[in-house]
């Protein structure tokens, strides 16, 4: 079963988030932070990360530049979901490494589609 690493610091954003991965039948592990998640990335070995971009201490897209940077996790596929829409935000996430782009507020199926978009089955 593929692992999903979500993370995000809104318990509601988490909780919807993690529970639309659960219903398409995805394991999911949970970070509230960056630095958090990259523990659980070298604890759990998850197949995808999806990432918040705004975020306390660290955020999204100084998680995804760590995780690219890594040998280790480089090719670990990064789902950023954020609520910066502008065209300059996706290809700033781009730029640091992430494989796909879903905007706030989406629906199941955005997401659904970017994570399978990413995943190596």
């Amino acid at each position: 079963m593929t692992k999903v690493l979500v993370v995000e610091d809104v318990p509601s954003e988490m909780t919807l988030i993690s529970s639309f991965l659960k219903e398409a039948g995805y394991t999911v592990i949970e970070a509230l932070g960056a630095k958090e998640a990259l523990e659980k990335v070298s604890q759990h070995k998850p197949d995808v990360v999806v990432t918040d971009v705004v975020m306390p201490e660290m955020s999204g897209f100084e998680l995804c530049r760590a995780l690219k940077k890594n040998p280790e996790t480089e090719k670990l596929p990064v789902v950023v979901c954020s609520s910066k829409n502008q065209e300059l935000d996706r290809l700033w996430a781009m730029k640091q490494g992430a494989d796909a782009y879903v905007t706030k507020p989406f629906n199941r199926e955005d997401l659904l589609r970017a994570v399978k978009s990413v995943v190596i089955s």
